[in-house]
């Protein structure tokens, strides 16, 4: 699998973020819906997952300064 640039996968996360927060203070506005659902597949892509939590967690994981050693979050 293809693994995406940490600078890649930390400005996805912003961005999830960031629009997260302007979708619960604006409602459901369509724009800002479709955006975090776009953002929320770029990143399921990225990671090789299938949801946003798992997403998110594996993304964190590969930030500089995740512990490597460290893969009980990932583990089932």
């Amino acid at each position: 699998m293809l693994m995406a640039h940490p600078v890649i996968l930390r400005d996805l996360i912003e961005q999830y973020e960031a629009l997260r927060i302007l979708h619960a203070e604006e409602g459901s506005s369509t724009e800002v819906r479709q955006r975090v659902d776009d953002v929320a597949y770029t990143l399921c892509v990225a990671t090789g997952t299938r949801d946003i939590d798992a997403a998110l967690i594996a993304a964190r994981f590969r930030l500089p300064g995740a512990r490597t050693e460290d893969d009980s979050v990932l583990t089932s």
